[in-house]
This record gives C-alpha cells, structure tokens and sequence, in this order.
C-alpha cells in the first residue's frame, strides 16, 4: 500500500504551490504560464514529460513493469472577479477571444487539482519500493471550453504516452472538506452550446405592421423551448434547456432586423441528447415560419461528452478510498447535470473511467460559495491532503505491490 504521509515541508511546499497557482489563472487554452510552472515542478521531480495540445503537459512516471494507470487534472481558470478576501486572490486579467479584457479567477478549483496531481506524483518518487507500473500524469488545458481533451487527443497524447488500462481524475466541489463523493454509470451530463440567430424585417417602433420582430419571435421561441422538458420527455429521462443571453436592438423605438440568443443543453444519454436537438431546431424553425420570418441560423458552439464511470472500476477504486479515507467519509451520489471533457481520454482509445469529488468547505458551512462563484476558496486543508491521499489511494489500487 502506498503512503500518502506528507511531512510538513511537503505541505508547506504544497500550499505554497496552491497558491502560486491561485493567483495566476489564465482562461482555457492559454495556460502558457501554468504549463511552463507545471513543466518547472517536473523537471525538478526528474519526470520525463512533454507538451501536447497547445498548452497540456503530460508527466510519465515509470518504475519497472506493471498497470499503466491515466491520473488527470485540469489547469484553466475562469473569467470572474474574485471576491474571497484571501492574501493570495488573483488580479489576473485576460483576453477572450473577441478581444474583451476580463478579471480572471479560479473559480472552479483547477488549482487545487493541479496541486494534488503535482503532490502525488512526488510521493510516488519517493516510495518505488512500494509499487510497479507506470502513471501518466495528464495536465489537461481548456476543460472550461471543452477544448483541452479534444485538443490533447487530436494532438496525439496516446501516441506519444503509454496507453493506460483506466483514466482517474477527481475536483474539488462545494461540501464538506474530507470527503469524497462517487457515481457509478452515468456521473456527469453531456452538454450542447448553440447560437441561434433571428432575421426580421427592421421598423419604426410605431409601425409594428412594417415589422417582422425577431424580439416576439424570441420570446415564443424560448417559452416554447421550455416546453421540450415538460411535456415531450419522460419525466425520469433528466434534461435541461437553457437560454442565459438574449441580444437584440438598440434603441426602444426602432424594432431590430435580428436578435441573437444562446442555449446550453445537457442531458445523460444520446439517445435523449438527439432527442432534445431535434425537437430545439423543429421549433426554432417552425416559430420562425408562424412568425413569417427568413429561416433562422442555428450555429453548435462547443459540445462536452457523457462521463460515464465505469461501475466494475469504480466499485474497485470506491473500496480504495474508503480504505484510505475512512467508510464514513466516501459516499454514493446522484448523477450531476454539470459536464467535464475527461471522458475524451478514455472513450478515445476505449478504457475505462473513473472520476469522484472531494469536498472543500468547511462542514459548518450550510451554503458554502458554489463552483464559478467569484466567492468559491476551498479551505487549503484538509481539502488538498484529501486530494493528495484520494489520489494516491486509487492510483496505488492498480500499481502498489
């Protein structure tokens, strides 16, 4: 069994390095800093490793024969203003790709993830005796976008490292700190981002009858959307229809020649996934034929894939962290309708995952700050030593001796 002891000059290093990250994110796709401090903290630990996908880094430990085990973690930051008070609070900006400058934070815990990969790997350095393998260490850019794993994939990352029996990973998420939180089978939803663009016919705001309005045409558009949930799925297949932007006009008298909205779709199975696609383009178009309006465009912004946990490894990794963490500190939990990329990895080149949560508040907390909050700071600990151990336990569960 591996240990995941660590002195207190390895949590000092490993705060110090939380914190390093912390202050220093970068939006999806750019994380040049962070690969290079990634590539620096590997070097020092002797680990060969190699760029893949623009900004992805991968570290492979090996140490004679055995399993190869996949361990990721995911490296960009978030376009929010940080609000947490804490000494080490970034005031970072960015540049999106349409040129706007924005505050950047992490405020979805990437930090955190980094920093318990980069741990584990040093306490797998320093205890070969105790296993057998090789671990492929993956430093996935972009997942905020859905772009890094693609990008990794497309980049050749199984050409270029072992190919793994499983891929594990894990993410910080807001209960309380020292726990940890698995799904079997279906775990996160795969997701769909579309713009849909309406053409009108522009009028003086006195003379709708001039008019075709994509403003109305929206609003039945989305009313109608809302619908698809309610009343076309069975009530036990989960799906959510988002409308979060609604851009049109501008000015209040003068009735616009278009209007733009976007939609975030997320849903637990293909099946239901084409489901709800088709149904979202059926009644865009055909509100926009009542309307007797020109076709609208509908444009697929960026799709995340299904994270399914594959129930025999998960059940076996499950065992590990209750053995390191404690039976009453691993629980069992719902699917969740948020979506992550690592899926790419493995349904890639067709291996298993597995992927849980561990906790990063405080227990007295009753409504700690949630994921992409500009408010959301895990404690440091116990919440990055439970990342270190979660780590190790699963990772030693295919290569101790």
């Amino acid at each position: 069994m591996l240990s995941t002891h660590l002195t207190p000059e390895d949590t000092g290093r490993m705060h110090d390095m939380y914190r390093h990250l912390h202050a220093n994110p970068e939006l999806s796709m750019q994380e040049e800093h962070t690969a290079r401090y990634i590539e620096t903290q590997l070097e020092q630990l002797g680990i060969e490793h190699f760029r893949c996908g623009g900004t992805g880094v991968v570290g492979v430990v090996c140490n004679g024969t055995g399993p190869v085990v996949g361990f990721r973690a995911d490296t960009d930051g978030l376009p929010i203003k940080e609000d947490t008070g804490a000494t080490y609070a970034s005031t970072a900006t960015g540049i999106l790709d349409d040129g706007t400058v924005v505050p950047l934070m992490h405020g979805c815990g990437h930090d955190t993830h980094v920093t318990a990969a980069l741990t584990a790997a040093k306490l797998l350095l320093r205890q070969q005796q105790a296993w057998s393998g090789t671990v492929v260490f993956i430093f996935q850019p972009g997942e905020e976008t859905a772009a890094g794993a693609k990008a990794m994939v497309s980049d050749g990352l199984w050409d270029k490292a072992p190919r793994p029996e499983v891929i594990l990973g894990q993410h910080v998420f807001p209960f309380p700190a020292g726990q940890v939180a698995v799904t079997s089978g279906n775990a996160m939803a795969l997701a769909d981002s579309l713009k849909v663009t309406l053409y009108g016919r522009q009028a003086h705001g006195s003379q709708p009858q001039d008019a075709i309005d994509p403003i109305v045409l929206g609003a039945h558009i989305i009313t109608r959307l809302q619908t698809i949930t309610s009343r076309e799925l069975a009530p036990l297949s989960p799906a959510v229809v988002t409308c979060a932007t609604f851009h049109g006009g501008l000015k209040e008298n003068i009735i616009p020649d278009r209007a733009e909205f976007t939609l975030n779709i997320r849903t637990l199975t293909r099946e239901v996934r084409e489901q709800v696609l088709a149904a979202v383009e059926r009644i865009v178009t055909a509100e926009a034929q009542a309307s007797n309006a020109p076709a609208p465009l509908i444009e697929h912004l960026y799709d995340f894939p299904r994270l399914y946990n594959d129930p025999e490894h998960t059940d076996r990794v499950t065992a590990a962290l209750q053995a390191e963490l404690g039976e009453e500190q691993v629980h069992f939990h719902e699917p969740k309708m948020g979506s992550e990329d690592v899926g790419w990895l493995g349904d890639s080149i067709g291996v298993p995952t597995v992927y849980w949560f561990f906790g990063g508040f405080d227990p007295a907390d009753t409504s700690p700050p949630v994921n992409h909050s500009p408010h959301f700071l895990p404690l440091e600990e116990p919440t990055l030593s439970t990342g270190v151990r979660a780590a190790l336990a699963s990772i030693g569960h295919y290569v101790a001796r």
